[in-house]
């Protein structure tokens, strides 16, 4: 049996209940099983992300090596209501590399597959950006206010069940679409109630992939002005790249950085950097998204979007 990573029990909901479902059971060699956040509609793509990274960290011999890339394919929606399996293949353990392949299945259907590698500290040659001037989180409304007034059943929701604290720079897209349509977005966004200190270095890093793939479409939403409101609106994950560049304070305001791209062909790709509140480039991720509205001759599912804009215009 392969042990999981331990991952910290707080009792602060809703960020406590983030933290139970991380926490994976062993169901043999480099074999575990995961459970879903109650949601929406599907499985949160963010959370199996997270989800994997532990699986597959949970088979490293060293455990200074920690991970510094992921690739990740959605293959499927998953269920949230159903038990899935996580499945690490070790690939390659190198002198200063690690490589793993995690598979999550359900009801013998592939829903993700991700390949991620693990590097321990190196000294060398070092640059990163500088961060954008950008508002205090302080000083910005908080997404929790805006659900909690909002008399739609999804705002309700979140405003009881999202476990990190969202402060757009920007206009919000939960209620409409930006006036003042940019392919940039930029955000803080830290956790609802603090992760102990004894939380592993790796945790930090699950936690904030979980967080990320939130907001990753949205440049793009507010590139082509639309909101999380547009009836009709379809949006999924297609694909998913992290590369985490140094240690992670996720207790910390962090800044997202985001741009869009491409639009095109029914898919979005988008770009964010976080930094960490002194400045310092920590993380950056790509997505590529399919992003649909109905068009002549096209409609969107609707499986999505809030869904009560009038339409893209309404809100211009």
């Amino acid at each position: 049996m392969t042990l999981p990573v331990d991952v910290p029990v707080i009792s602060d909901e809703p960020v406590a209940s983030v933290l139970r479902i991380l926490r994976l059971r062993e169901s043999g060699d480099d074999l575990f099983e995961a459970l879903s956040l109650p949601q929406v509609r599907r499985v949160y793509g963010g959370q199996v992300i997270a989800q994997a990274l532990l699986a597959a960290q949970a088979t490293l011999e060293d455990p200074s090596r920690l991970p510094h890339s992921l690739h990740a394919y959605f293959l499927r929606g998953g269920d949230p209501g159903a038990p899935f399996q996580l499945r690490a293949e070790r690939l390659r353990d190198g002198r200063s590399f690690s490589d793993r392949r995690v598979t999550c299945r359900q009801d013998d259907r592939e829903i993700l597959s991700m390949l991620c590698s693990f590097q321990g500290t190196e000294h060398g040659l070092s640059f990163e950006p500088a961060a954008p001037e950008v508002p205090d989180p302080r000083d910005l409304p908080s997404a929790l206010e805006l659900f909690r007034s909002m008399d739609h059943p999804v705002g309700r929701f979140l405003g009881k069940t999202a476990a990190f604290d969202v402060r757009h720079i920007q206009h919000e897209l939960y209620t409409r679409a930006d006036k003042a349509p940019s392919a940039r977005q930029q955000l803080w966004m830290r956790p609802r109630a603090e992760i102990p200190p004894a939380a592993a270095q790796v945790v930090h890093r699950a936690l904030l992939a979980y967080a990320i793939d939130q907001v990753m479409m949205e440049p793009a939403m507010r590139a082509t002005g639309v909101s999380w409101m547009t009836p009709g609106m379809s949006a999924a994950s297609l694909d998913h790249a992290m590369w985490f560049h140094r240690d992670i304070d996720i207790n910390q305001w962090l800044l997202f950085d985001g741009v869009c791209s491409q639009v095109g062909n029914g898919r979005v790709l988008t770009h964010t950097r976080v930094f960490a509140p002194q400045g310092r480039l920590v993380a950056e991720a790509t997505q590529q998204a399919m992003l649909r509205i109905p068009l002549e001759g096209h409609g969107g599912s609707g499986r999505w979007g809030f869904g009560e804009e009038a339409g893209p215009a309404a809100a211009q």
